[in-house]
């Protein structure tokens, strides 16, 4: 018996600005019960794909099909939307109906332990941390149990536990589920299939096996295309060389020129379109904040949670300009909040030294005015030198070039706001650069070049990753453990 199709795209196109096509003559589609990796590059259209299966936008030619009349979509999206984030969790749920159901309390309770989250539904959306808060998205995708699940890098801040969790629970999980991440063992572990979608062709391809399989797929098929390219291009070359000799003969040797230069032309146009791969940011270098010496940090006192409720406890710490200190502990411990307040430098148990310059990564963007151009949030940390020339090129080499000078902040994929970010960190020469979990949403492209630079910077550095291949590539001499912290309180 054939698998049933639930969802087919037939040749779609979709586009924002008049004839810049994001997707082009796209088709594709997934059976019931798949378990299906979406690939793309950073602003590929991955994000207005999935937009696109929800009916929130609608393409400008081909169809869109769904089997059945009653199917539900639910999505968890990449982060919390400030709208939603002064929110009660309970709120937040509620939000996800139209008509709230009688037995709302009971679902929330089997939802959140569905993603291991214990968090009170009371409490306010936004004062979560970022792995309570994908826990979070992903129980409001799954509290009307919808037959297909989208999910848009639901990895990002959840610790190993966390990640073990999920992959147990889509593995478990019976209908079709969609997903777009970066994160490589992750997806190993229960897709099943592949959707490229190409930033330069605008096509979407399919592959099936699991994501490392597929992988390589794409590579061999790629250096075959490169391989049968370079003979085509050989046998080119001679025919032109050889049909320009000819054509300066008489007679039957210009007809021959004559065929051989429309065999030239023949064979140019059976040139294969070799994929142009993931374009990756260029190496790059964060410059430190000149005339920096001292304590430039002091951590008397840090807030971890325990049972849900804040204590204080004292701590020894302090940063000079060579110190890298990694932050542990499990997701909702405080870590990011602890972040906030070095940057804030409000808290009575923390000190930061007058005049030192903050280049803060933060993993909800909070840094970032989403109403400003990208122009206007890259003037507005300029370090005194820079000139308007040189801050575009930097911005270039963070795939943020022109054409994207003009969009607002808010209007950018999570993945280019990230880029965004770190060329802001190089622009304003930090004297501590403090960086909130820096490969979320991030290609993972571009992360070993991001990890290099990270770890030539002279200045001080406060890090918190849940990604190991990540913090290992940096130099970490310090650590603070506010889990066992809160274990000793």
């Amino acid at each position: 018996m054939a698998e049933e199709t639930i969802l087919r795209f037939d040749e779609v196109t979709f586009e924002y600005k008049e004839k810049k096509p994001l997707l082009d003559a796209v088709s594709f589609n997934v059976r019931t019960g798949a378990k299906i990796t979406l690939m793309g590059q950073n602003g590929a259209g991955k994000s207005t794909l999935f937009k696109l299966i929800k009916g929130e936008l609608k393409p400008k030619k081909g169809n869109i099909f769904i089997t059945g009349d009653d199917v539900t979509i639910g999505t968890a999206e990449q982060v919390i939307a400030r709208e939603d984030a002064t929110c009660t969790v309970e709120e937040y749920f509620a939000n996800a109906f139209e008509v709230v159901p009688p037995d709302l309390k009971s679902m929330i309770a089997k939802n959140m332990d569905a993603v291991n989250l214990t968090v009170p539904t009371d409490r306010v959306v936004g004062d979560l941390s970022g792995g309570q808060q994908a826990r979070l998205l992903l129980a409001a995708a799954l509290i009307q149990s919808p037959d297909i699940l989208l999910l848009d890098e639901p990895t990002n801040n959840l610790d190993s536990e966390g990640i073990d969790h999920l992959i147990q629970f889509l593995v478990m999980y019976d209908k079709t589920v969609i997903v777009i991440s970066h994160d490589a063992d992750f997806l190993n572990c229960f897709t099943e299939g592949v959707l490229y979608l190409d930033v330069f062709s605008k096509k979407v391809e399919m592959y099936v096996g699991d994501y490392y399989s597929v992988v390589e797929e794409i590579k061999a098929r790629v250096d075959r295309e490169i391989k049968k390219n370079a003979q085509l291009e050989k046998k080119i070359q001679d025919r032109k060389e050889k049909a320009n000799f000819f054509s300066h003969k008489g007679g039957k040797m210009r007809k021959l020129a004559k065929k051989m230069k429309e065999e030239t032309l023949e064979m140019e146009e059976n040139k294969t379109t070799v994929r142009r791969d993931d374009k990756t940011i260029r190496e790059f270098t964060i410059p430190r904040q000149e005339e920096i010496y001292g304590k430039l940090v002091t951590i008397e006192s840090v807030t971890v949670m325990k049972n849900h409720e804040p204590i204080e406890v004292p701590v020894e710490k302090t940063l000079t300009k060579s110190s890298r200190m990694l932050i542990e502990g499990p997701n909702g411990i405080g870590k990011s909040t602890l972040l906030r307040k070095i940057v804030a430098n409000e808290s009575a148990g923390i000190h930061v030294k007058e005049d030192v310059v903050i280049g803060y990564y933060s993993q909800d963007f909070a840094s970032l005015d989403f109403d400003h151009t990208v122009m206007e949030s890259l003037e507005e940390v300029v370090a005194e030198g820079i000139d308007h020339q040189e801050m575009r090129s930097i911005a270039a080499g963070f795939l943020i070039t022109g054409d994207l000078m003009g969009n607002k902040v808010g209007d950018l994929s999570e993945g280019q706001k990230g880029l965004l970010s770190f060329a802001r960190l190089v622009l304003m020469r930090p004297g501590v650069l403090i960086l909130d979990e820096p490969s979320n949403h991030i290609n993972f492209r571009h992360l070993p070049v991001i990890a290099k630079a990270v770890n030539e910077f002279e200045g001080a550095i406060i890090l918190i990753s849940h990604m190991p291949e990540f913090v290992e590539q940096i130099a970490v001499d310090e650590y603070l453990d506010l889990g066992k912290l809160a274990e000793k309180a």
